[in-house]
């Protein structure tokens, strides 16, 4: 049972690469390379928001944006025939990076405003 689903998780990467031009293998490792500097820059992000550092707010954003949306630039850049609908929900998901951050930022930004 296990190696008939190896088999087919082979198959399927082996598409992916023939058909897409995308190693998944590739998408993984930036995937999960990207997982630390994501939750470090939310840290990061939240504590320069709780001191009021403008500048930082903006530049550990920007970094945890870029995390967000590393592995699938990825598949944007080096993906051939992918079909449009993969393109939407790549746009969907980047947009849900950046709507989640724009909620997480103004609601810290409120609990801030509510300590004092």
């Amino acid at each position: 049972m296990l190696e008939y689903i190896i088999s087919k998780i082979e198959e399927l990467m082996q598409a992916a690469r023939d058909n897409y031009g995308v190693n998944p293998v590739v998408f993984l490792v930036i995937y999960l390379v990207c997982v630390p500097i994501f939750y470090y820059s939310l840290f990061r992000t939240f504590r320069a928001i709780a001191k009021k550092f403008g500048k930082e707010v903006m530049l550990w954003s920007a970094i945890f944006l870029c995390s967000n949306v590393a592995p699938f630039l990825y598949v944007l850049l080096f993906g051939r025939n992918i079909p449009w609908w993969v393109y939407g929900i790549i746009a969907i998901l980047i947009g849900q990076g950046v709507l989640s951050l724009v909620m997480k930022l103004r609601g810290s930004a409120a609990v801030g405003a509510k300590v004092r």
